[in-house]
């Protein structure tokens, strides 16, 4: 009976041990940060003409880590699975255009909205499509996962849309646009925004937008301390004019909500 006890504490303390590793960084990693991001999400986090990471959410994020004495490091994923990376602990954050929606808030923890957006159906300039009733037996594609898909789903367009084609990301899906494949595409206009600067004359925004929206940094639930000094570390750039400058890089104009 000693024998057994005793091999049962052991046992206890080893799955304990693991546990306990598993659940919180210690030494070295205990001042890094892993960013779940997608790298074709300009401009918000996308990659240059030197396949470098950058845009005004890697920016914002290094600002923040340098705030937090935490060193970052950006780990592109599939946005499809961005919960489950996170929740799975293989990333710390996810922070790359996140949409807060109500269906997150019940997977992640957010921190406060630090910029609006919306989702908007970009078109080609030449095509005849001017407003959401257009949308009327047309293909229309957008990104897989992504809030473009949930503003479509809950709109009343959604029905009358011949097919919707689904996208790993939306360089995709503009590029089947350019070419015709598709009619539409339901996009955060963030991202329409800097690709018709990019290729002036090739795409316009219809009408009217399907729905506003904020973005935020997803924390992992139970993980308040992280969301607490994060958000307070975002407060600090508001105040001491650091974020602005980073909008100003990015937008032309500071857009970082307060």
């Amino acid at each position: 009976m000693k024998k057994f006890a005793l091999l049962s504490l052991l046992v206890g303390a080893v799955f304990s041990l693991v546990v306990g590793c598993g659940s919180q960084k210690t030494g070295a990693d205990a001042n890094k940060l892993i960013i779940g991001i997608d790298d074709k999400f300009a401009p918000m986090g996308f990659r240059d003409e030197k396949n470098e990471l950058v845009g005004f959410d890697i920016d914002y994020a290094r600002a923040a880590g340098e705030k937090m004495g935490k060193q970052v490091e950006f780990q592109p994923i599939d946005w499809g699975s961005k919960e489950s990376e996170l929740n799975s602990g293989r990333i710390d954050l996810i922070w790359n255009g996140y949409t807060i929606t109500d269906e997150r808030k019940e997977k992640v923890l957010f921190t406060k909205p630090y910029l609006q957006n919306a989702q908007v159906v970009v078109t080609l300039a030449n095509s005849d499509m001017k407003k959401l009733a257009d949308l009327n037996g047309k293909v229309v594609g957008l990104q897989k996962m992504s809030s473009a898909a949930d503003a479509l789903n809950a709109s009343e367009w959604k029905d009358q849309i011949k097919t919707i084609t689904e996208f790993p990301d939306n360089v995709l899906a503009l590029s089947d646009l350019k070419i015709g494949r598709i009619d539409a595409v339901v996009i955060d206009q963030v991202v329409a925004d800097y690709y018709m600067t990019k290729d002036q004359g090739t795409f316009k925004f219809l009408e009217e937008s399907l729905s506003p929206e904020e973005y935020g940094v997803g924390v992992k639930k139970g993980n308040e301390a992280l969301l607490n000094e994060l958000q307070k570390a975002l407060d600090a750039m508001n105040q001491d004019g650091s974020a602005a400058k980073i909008s100003e890089k990015w937008f032309g104009e500071n857009r970082v909500l307060k």
